[in-house]
């Protein structure tokens, strides 16, 4: 049976603004990265993510900055996401580090209230840590998808998606990723992994 996938791009497909998407297939939800611009604008993007916040069944982190995973501890902790994050290894202790002395140079030079530690701690307690290649069934709603994360070759901890549908083709979630291998990296190997179609 065909799936019906529908990706909604909240920011970062027409500008370089912060990362942001949320796909669907069939029923299931999935927030993929969830990013804020350096200076926390409460824009028009902040405020369409709050009203998804309550139909996300997973978000997928797939690099430690603040373009990618700045705006989680403001919708943990403010705006009440409660489903699971999945995140490598490295995105998750390198992005907690970024959110802490992200909130703590704000918080020494103004009035910063948009978010906590405590907010970011809440938020970081929530991530399920994947090693790469590591294949993850959802459950519920999104029973038959699975997720894998695959090395993105851009930076340390760096992550492609494959969100896989049994029977269906494969979904990559693929924003920054570099192909060759380098001196402190290998390139990214999704495409290597992936059946090609035309």
């Amino acid at each position: 049976m065909t799936s019906i996938i529908k990706l909604t791009a909240l920011s970062g497909a027409h500008d370089e603004g912060p990362l942001c998407y949320l796909l669907q297939v069939d029923e299931f939800k999935f927030l993929l990265d969830c990013g804020w611009d350096e200076n926390f604008t409460m824009n028009k993007y902040i405020e369409t993510l709050k009203r998804y916040v309550n139909q996300i069944d997973a978000v997928l982190l797939s690099f430690p900055d603040g373009l990618h995973l700045g705006a989680l501890p403001y919708i943990v902790g403010k705006c009440g996401l409660n489903c699971p994050i999945y995140a490598t290894v490295p995105v998750y202790k390198m992005g907690q580090m970024f959110m802490y002395d992200l909130f703590q140079s704000r918080h020494n030079t103004e009035d910063f209230d948009l978010f906590t530690l405590d907010d970011v701690d809440a938020a970081f307690d929530k991530i399920i840590q994947l090693k790469y290649s590591q294949i993850i069934e959802m459950k519920g709603k999104g029973h038959g998808l699975t997720i894998m994360p695959v090395p993105a070759g851009h930076m340390i901890g760096g992550t492609v998606w494959k969100i896989l549908k049994e029977g269906e083709e494969d979904i990559l979630y693929a924003v920054d990723y570099n192909h060759k291998k380098e001196r402190h990296l290998n390139g990214e190997i999704g495409r290597a992994s992936c059946r090609e179609r035309v």
